[in-house]
């Protein structure tokens, strides 16, 4: 598979601020608009291949959603940001996929950046995508990087007759919206924790070289779960406690709800790090108990041929006047007594459990 290709933030250095300017992957997909139009009357779900000309259309239902999938194109953006009186700056953050989670209030309408994390059960990788959140009054704007809509279910169930989500205003659909990327935190921490599970029995029962490298992998993948997780808990402390009058005091319990959630897989989060900390010092110590088993094996075959070495040097000197030499007994008693004194020499170790 071929490496993929990023515009890096380095490659913007020296426009002026608000300049619209693609940083992150670099994508094949066109960018796709999605537009629907709900309330709780009805709803209205369409692509807009040509988005300028929605412009011209009549607004039908109280509320609007339009979704955007792929932020390679830089003038479907422009248009929607001038469409919805976007300020430069939020669009510039928009096409920024590298950004970090935030929360900032134009009065108007409330930008909310957050990360979906995705996971190739193949390649055991992370790869996040931004999705970026415009709240109005009236309508709300959500842009993801992927061309995959992470969505999707949340229009079927807006598709149901008297679905809450038509019945309430746009901040129970951002909502929505920001408890989607929550549980899809939980799916991300129960693909890592059977990852670290397999790791605990693997570093305790036989640690080997590539575990170490598994275990700093994880260790990698949690430090950067743990920078999408944690700035989405005070984004949505900022959603419950801030006095907006873009969000409904009906919604603030679920909000409230939400953050218990957040709260949890921070918890959970720090649990992992913890746990991967204490396997790694785990594996250290394993590696050094096998190394000491090893040394020890080979010192004990060490010290049995010492005195058997010192026995055949003996009688290795070859001197004329040495009467065992010439003795027909001679070479089996050697061989006698080297068998009765490595024999012993382990009796001996046994006996203090050495071996």
């Amino acid at each position: 598979m071929a490496p993929a290709r990023y515009r890096r933030q380095s490659e913007k250095s020296g426009q002026a601020p608000g300049t619209l300017f693609h940083v992150g992957r670099i994508r094949s997909e066109k960018t796709t608009i999605r537009i629907i139009e709900y309330d709780a009357h009805g709803m209205e779900e369409h692509d807009s291949s040509n988005y300028s000309e929605f412009q011209l259309r009549e607004k039908k239902h109280a509320n609007i959603w339009i979704n955007i999938d792929g932020l390679n194109e830089i003038e479907p953006i422009n248009w929607i940001g001038n469409a919805f009186h976007i300020h430069a700056l939020v669009l510039e953050d928009i096409l920024n996929t590298a950004q970090r989670p935030k929360i900032e209030n134009f009065d108007e309408y409330l930008f909310i950046t957050i990360k979906m994390m995705g996971y190739d059960e193949t390649t055991d990788d992370l790869s996040p995508h931004q999705i970026s959140l415009v709240l109005g009054s009236d309508f709300i704007l959500s842009f993801h990087e992927g061309s995959d809509d992470p969505f999707n279910q949340l229009r079927q169930r807006m598709n149901a007759a008297g679905s809450r989500t038509r019945l309430s205003g746009t901040d129970y659909l951002a909502y929505c919206m920001v408890d989607i990327v929550v549980d899809n935190y939980f799916a991300i921490l129960d693909q890592l924790g059977e990852r670290i599970d397999v790791l605990e029995e693997e570093v305790v029962r036989n640690p080997q070289a590539k575990t170490l490298k598994f275990i700093h992998k994880v260790k990698k993948d949690l430090i950067f779960l743990r920078r999408s997780v944690w700035p989405l808990r005070e984004i949505v402390n900022r959603l419950i406690n801030d006095d907006s009058p873009l969000i409904n005091d009906s919604t603030r319990p679920y909000l409230r709800d939400v953050f218990d959630h957040t709260i949890h897989a921070v918890d959970t989060l720090e649990t992992y790090r913890d746990i991967v900390s204490g396997m790694l010092d785990i594996y250290l110590s394993s590696m050094s108990n096998k190394l000491n088993e090893i040394m020890k094996v080979l010192t004990i075959i060490a010290t049995i041929f010492i005195p058997l070495t010192f026995l055949v040097g003996w009688y290795g000197m070859n001197f004329k006047n040495m009467p065992e030499l010439d003795s027909p007994w001679g070479y089996p008693l050697v061989i006698l007594a080297a068998i009765i004194i490595a024999v012993s020499m382990l009796l001996f170790f046994r006996r203090k459990k050495w071996i």
